[in-house]
């Protein structure tokens, strides 16, 4: 009936359907569905109804859309905020997010949150706490993680949007495995605060999953700020940046299919890239295959999981402190408690030179982009898994839980061990998050069996409007699936 959440919006204001009729389908659809996909692990069902009933119009770009957060930060004061935990299985949020602020500020009705793995650490969601998101189109696999309850609730239906975040590709892996336009922004483009400033050093950003440019669009317009107390401002793109369907000149778009980590690629990812090439090839670009990695992906990645193992000892520092007692195997699941030794390990002054190694790699990639606008990559590295497909040897899981009785080399060699199989499916997102640019996965091929797959497209720090142009361009097109 709804093209997306601004046709639900224009509806709403044009009095076709009111905000309690949308919230009561919505609420509809959740019921139904969701002993199927799993998306929805939290609903504020009669809160929603009281905010779509007393809505008021104010011009609000969103007026009356449901909504869902996801369940890992994103709070809301006096609302159930778990992160996939069992730790935090019935905390409730003593503030609201700033950025959860501006959500309900543009008019959205929020109805619930989405189901996460444990702390966001996985590219698929199955959280001991809440269990596995099926993949809508077929319920074998996984929706991908982190924010694969919330790519399983737009896909299915449940909402037009929903809100999301990206610390190594938690947007973009499930938007392609859900055929949805997922937008990492750039590093200081979206508010944080007041809990946190600071998500994984910058790699992690909070933005949404969506089904059309135009919405994404206007949700990155009126979300993002010059927040000058956050450690990373970032000037605000105008409207015209953002709307602008002109393009000045033919942008110079470099074509990567090889992972940037030396894993496979399937067919079907390189199918995509290489279809991608050929339409913007079309539309007037300069489009050069690309030989070498812009930086090293190995390296890149050992510095991301340095600094997750450093990130995690810190949060369980907070946590213990709150809790007032020591954390045991037994507060968290494997693999969240093998980050945290590890990062008890590491000294400051290494942590200090792996903060600069990003910098470097940022350095690396802005050098990249005075040559090349784009680059042009798979999103993943195949469709998206079975359920189970990752999963552990009792040989690695044994070596995990006794991780504390090795060195710090030993250590992130495990972590690399443990994370391998599931990093080579995703090897391309997680670079952006350590540069701080933005990135996008569009939804541009299927494969024979109906599964879809995205590209990924990366700009420059700060020119998401690059990227939004080139979506359009795609969604005119009509080569959005």
């Amino acid at each position: 009936m709804f093209q997306d959440a601004t046709s639900m919006a224009q509806a709403v204001r044009k009095k076709d359907v009111s905000a309690l009729e949308l919230v009561e389908d919505s609420i509809a659809r959740i019921e139904r569905d969701n002993p199927k996909f799993n998306a929805v692990v939290s609903k504020q069902y009669e809160e929603a109804r009281k905010k779509a009933q007393n809505l008021v119009d104010k011009g609000q770009p969103f007026l009356g859309v449901p909504f869902l957060l996801k369940d890992l930060g994103q709070n809301q004061a006096g609302q159930l905020s778990t992160s996939g935990s069992r730790l935090f299985a019935h905390y409730r949020a003593q503030q609201t997010d700033y950025l959860v602020k501006i959500f309900e500020s543009l008019g959205f009705i929020i109805l619930g949150r989405t189901n996460t793995p444990e702390f966001g650490f996985k590219n698929i969601s199955d959280s001991s706490l809440h269990g596995p998101v099926n993949l809508p189109l077929d319920p074998s696999r996984n929706a991908g993680g982190s924010s694969g309850g919330a790519a399983a609730a737009v896909a299915s239906g449940m909402v037009p949007v929903a809100a999301a975040s990206d610390g190594g590709g938690s947007i973009r892996i499930p938007a392609s495995f859900n055929s949805l336009i997922g937008l990492k922004t750039s590093r200081g483009r979206i508010p944080v605060g007041p809990d946190s400033y600071r998500g994984w050093q910058g790699a992690s950003v909070n933005f949404a999953l969506t089904k059309s440019v135009r919405d994404t669009q206007t949700l990155l317009y009126h979300t993002q700020r010059y927040q000058l107390e956050s450690p990373f401002p970032l000037a605000p793109l105008s409207h015209s940046e953002i709307f602008s369907e002109k393009w000045a000149k033919p942008l110079k778009i470099g074509v990567l299919t090889a992972s940037p980590i030396g894993t496979p690629v399937s067919e079907t990812a390189s199918r995509a890239v290489n279809q991608a090439a050929h339409f913007l090839a079309d539309q007037g670009h300069d489009i050069t295959p690309l030989q070498d990695q812009p930086v090293d992906g190995v390296a890149a990645m050992q510095a991301y999981y340095l600094m997750n193992s450093v990130e995690t000892a810190a949060m369980f520092d907070g946590i213990e402190a709150s809790l007032g007692r020591i954390m045991t195997p037994e507060d968290m699941e494997l693999m969240t408690w093998a980050i945290y030794q590890a990062g008890q390990t590491i000294p400051a002054k290494l942590y200090s030179k792996t903060l600069n190694d990003w910098d470097q790699l940022s350095a690396q990639m802005a050098k990249f982009h005075e040559t090349y606008d784009i680059l042009l990559t798979p999103t993943v590295a195949d469709v998206a898994p079975k359920h189970g497909q990752f999963d552990l040897t009792a040989q690695v899981k044994e070596r995990l839980l006794h991780i504390d009785q090795i060195s710090m080399q030993e250590q992130q060699e495990l972590i690399w061990e443990m994370f391998a199989d599931s990093l080579a499916w995703t090897p391309f997102t997680q670079q952006a998050n350590l540069t701080g640019q933005p990135a996008i996965s569009l939804p541009t091929y299927r494969r024979a069996d109906g599964l879809p797959l995205g590209i990924q497209l990366t700009a420059a720090k700060g020119r998401e409007d690059l990227l939004l142009h080139l979506a359009m361009d795609f969604e005119d097109a009509g080569k959005l699936i």
